[in-house]
């Protein structure tokens, strides 16, 4: 079987392992991939913004899957263009990636469907959004994708006027209006379900770290490191989320004529009240695809292409290793706000192949491994529980250096203790 996957981060570098480790032993492709992911698939001459493109590359390339990564050619329609060249494509149609694509659509799904989540104002100036705040700390969220550094905490009137100038003004992240939402207090937790349009298959959940620097301060990323399995998700607990969470949301948007298939990944937060949703994503998480495939002992093969077939995942069981895994994020010099490229990546030949390096931002030039982006790459163990997993990773995490590298040292400190 010849496997396409679509994206350059370290989220498809999992997927890429994950999918080499099928006994199924796929021909594995990559558009566009990195440094690392393209040593371990064959490059396809394909630019993922280019939907047409991408799927006569895929026809002519002979693809029997597609897995697309990052949520922008999801947004946009890459699954229903292969589909429209009859190529088979694991992920959402456009119309049901809107959920992550735009937060107000997936408010008012999770409303129709009566999903447990944060009351929220929609603001289209920053006076509308400054009316609508009645207490602080809020929370303020970009409509449209923001590549995760979309959502503002603002502690005070300052702050909620600055992100919503920058939003609503300057337009960082598009022609959209914004969220203010409540601030939910609690613990955060991911969790990710494959789906096929009528079930929901929840993977590991996981618990990952938002914010750019240690103690959750500064702004937020694209996430700089997770830690699977969560202590106190057990599987009664895990059960109940999907029941009251992703299934209700699967049944609205069947209802609806445009069904679900993919991931569905809720990022929850664990209220006094029960779990609330944060957000909707519609594809693998990153970093939480990064600690969870490595724990997962089936095939993930077969379950990606069960969920793209008739019957689907009736009847899937999923196995997992018992062990912990944790993941730190080496980022470049700059991020979240600018990164830097060009520098070369020092000390992965050092790190034992026990611990799995996954490339993300990362290139290729004149013989060497360099920079090419924000979060630059994800350095994951796994270990007889998260203590262990977290000095493992952080050891090997030390043996990598490049100009400007910059990491959170605080990650699954609190679950280790």
């Amino acid at each position: 079987m010849r496997v396409l996957v679509v994206g350059s981060g370290g989220r498809e570098h999992a997927i890429v392992r994950a999918l080499a480790r099928s006994p199924q032993r796929p021909e594995l492709l990559c558009a566009p991939g990195n440094a690392g992911i393209r040593a371990e698939a064959e490059p396809l001459d394909a630019d993922p913004g280019d939907l047409g493109a991408l799927a006569g590359a895929a026809v002519d390339a002979g693809v029997d899957l597609v897995v697309v990564g990052p949520e922008a050619p999801l947004v946009a329609g890459a699954v229903d263009a292969l589909r429209a060249a009859s190529v088979r494509c694991f992920g959402p149609v456009r119309e049901a990636a809107r959920l992550e694509g735009s937060k107000l659509f997936a408010k008012e799904v999770m409303e129709a469907a009566g999903v447990p989540t944060g009351g929220h104002a929609v603001a289209r100036t920053v006076a509308d959004g400054l009316a609508a705040i009645d207490r602080y700390p809020a929370v303020i969220k970009a409509d449209g994708l923001a590549a995760g550094k979309g959502v503002v905490v603002a502690a005070d009137e300052a702050e909620a006027r600055a992100a919503l100038t920058a939003m609503l003004e300057e337009r960082r992240f598009g022609d959209h209006p914004v969220l203010v939402e409540e601030m939910l207090v609690g613990d955060e937790l991911s969790v990710l379900a494959v789906c096929d349009g009528e079930r929901a298959l929840p993977l590991a959940p996981a618990r990952d770290f938002k914010r750019i620097g240690d103690g959750d301060t500064g702004p937020n990323t694209g996430g700089m490191g997770a830690f699977s399995p969560v202590a106190e998700i057990g599987p009664d607990l895990l059960d109940e989320i999907v029941a009251t969470v992703h299934q209700p949301v699967l049944d609205e948007l069947r209802d609806r004529g445009t069904p679900f298939t993919g991931v569905l990944y809720a990022g929850l937060m664990l209220t006094a009240e029960g779990p609330r949703v944060l957000e909707f994503n519609v594809r693998f998480g990153d970093p939480e695809t990064q600690v969870v495939l490595p724990r997962l002992r089936s095939d993930l093969l077969d379950l990606l292409w069960r969920a793209t077939r008739p019957g689907g995942l009736a009847g899937a069981e999923l196995e997992w290793d018992e062990r912990a895994a944790v993941t730190v994020v080496l980022a470049s010099a700059g991020y979240p706000e600018s990164s830097s490229s060009g520098d070369v990546i020092r000390g992965l030949d050092r790190v034992p192949p026990e611990v799995e390096v996954t490339h993300a931002g990362t290139a290729e030039a004149g013989g060497e491994v360099v920079t090419a982006g924000g979060r630059v790459v994800n350095v994951t163990a796994l270990g007889a529980d998260v203590a262990a997993a977290r000095d493992a990773a952080y050891a090997a995490a030390d043996m990598i250096e490049f100009d400007g590298r910059r990491l959170r040292r605080d990650i699954a400190l609190r679950a280790a203790a």
